[in-house]
């Protein structure tokens, strides 16, 4: 059916480039079909955010725009990837390119006989169809971005999906790469990762820009990722998000975590000239456990903003979440944090902290954390800091001949390595450190 709107609330995206979007992706399930035109429809008429919208308080609403970017660009040459450097090496990896796979390396053979089934989403979706169903997107929008969640949704062409059976422990990280390629491009890249009971799987996104003529095109990201953590699984999640500096970014985070299950999500935020992420975990049974993090480094005038939610649904649940940013320059950070825990949820203990480490006096740090519970036998504590480097500590380093620029970034480094600390593996362990290192030199 087709929807009239105004032509700003939906910029590029417009009937007309959802109907060939939709004709490219005609040969999936009708079932996913329907969804896909439900989307679009509530993205069309739902109006862009609004100054007095609570969910989008402190961000910067004037660049926000939806016009000039294409929906559906050609592929971009793979020798711009660069994605066996990224501390996946033996494991499996889908490689995306505007939209579309263009490289992969399957599952080593003995990881594949334990019926781990890594493949694109829409593979899955004609081979696996009930599990796509089941998982794909099924947490409503709750952090402000209903029109981007539902724009992602409809314009979805295809992702990774990671399904691991019963009491499976998959022997490596598996990595995902997603690119975008050329001025003006528009992703979504998607994530969809199940863990059946006692199953334990780690997964590695990353999000680049591919380098080309221009240094840093501007694009426009929309994705979203899908954890499902069964009784017992074990998940471990890390991200990296390394777009270009002139990239628009949106990004969806849904956990959902079952009996015992522990789910580790780490974000690194590097990129974009403007990135949102919206993080969301539901502990929905007794022992459910979530663990989660980020990291950013915040410069130039670039501005992260970070909505986040903890839903304790059960009782003996138990969730812990640590952002800790870097702002250099006349860099923004916005965080705005919920615990809610329902009436049956006694015995929760759940801990949220938002840490900024301020390296500029042009920089802002915006922190919002809050409860709201209906329990009244749990443990919760929220708190955000706002701090600048000790002076101490720098003249402590200086005065054994280190540099002041190298001093500051050990420090950075010792402020960030309570999060870094929590990946166990160690080439991942390292990819980020790089990324960090990078970023804080640039």
């Amino acid at each position: 059916m087709s929807v009239s709107s105004p032509t700003a609330a939906v910029g590029s995206f417009t009937q007309a480039a959802f109907d060939a979007h939709l004709a490219k992706v005609s040969h999936l399930p009708a079932w996913w079909l329907d969804r896909k035109r439900a989307a679009y429809e509530r993205f069309a008429v739902a109006p862009m955010p609004k100054r007095t919208n609570e969910g989008w308080r402190f961000s910067n609403l004037a660049a926000l725009t939806l016009d000039g970017f294409n929906p559906a660009p050609a592929a971009c040459p793979f020798a711009q990837m660069d994605h066996h450097e990224l501390g996946v090496t033996g494991a499996g990896h889908l490689v995306f390119a505007n939209n579309r796979l263009v490289a992969s390396q399957p599952l080593a053979a003995e990881a594949a006989k334990q019926g781990i089934i890594f493949d694109t989403l829409q593979n899955a979706l004609l081979k696996h169809g009930d599990l796509v169903r089941a998982h794909l997107l099924t947490q409503p929008s709750k952090l402000g971005s209903d029109k981007f969640a539902a724009l992602h949704e409809a314009f979805l062409e295809d992702g990774a999906f990671i399904h691991v059976p019963k009491g499976v422990t998959a022997p490596l990280p598996v990595g995902v790469f997603h690119y975008a390629c050329g001025d003006g491009t528009a992703v979504f890249p998607h994530t969809l990762v199940i863990a059946e009971d006692n199953a334990k799987i780690t997964v590695a996104d990353f999000f680049r820009t591919g380098s080309g003529a221009s240094p840093a095109p501007r694009a426009f990201a929309c994705g979203g990722n899908d954890l499902y953590a069964g009784h017992g699984a074990s998940v471990t999640y890390v991200a990296m998000q390394d777009w270009s500096r002139e990239t628009l970014s949106f990004q969806f985070n849904a956990t959902l975590a079952r009996r015992d299950a522990r789910v580790l999500s780490l974000n690194l935020h590097a990129g974009a000239r403007q990135a949102r992420h919206e993080s969301f975990s539901q502990l929905a049974a007794p022992g459910a456990h979530s663990e989660m993090l980020a990291l950013t480094v915040a410069h130039g005038t670039q501005e992260f903003d970070q909505r986040t939610l903890q839903i304790h649904q059960a009782p003996n649940t138990s969730s812990n979440l640590l952002y800790k940013n870097a702002l250099l320059d006349q860099a923004k950070t916005i965080f705005s944090g919920l615990i809610v825990v329902d009436a049956d949820a006694q015995k929760t203990d759940a801990y949220q902290s938002n840490r900024n480490l301020m390296l500029s006096d042009d920089a802002e740090a915006h922190s919002l954390p809050g409860l709201e519970i209906q329990a009244n036998d749990v443990r919760c504590t929220h708190g955000a800091t706002s701090a600048r480097i000790d002076r101490e500590q720098e003249f402590y380093l200086e005065s054994r001949g280190i540099k002041p620029a190298q001093a500051q970034e050990l420090l950075v480094f010792g402020f960030f390595e309570e999060v870094l600390g929590k990946i166990e593996h160690q080439e991942l362990h390292d990819t980020l450190t790089d990324i960090i290192r990078e970023k804080f030199r640039a």
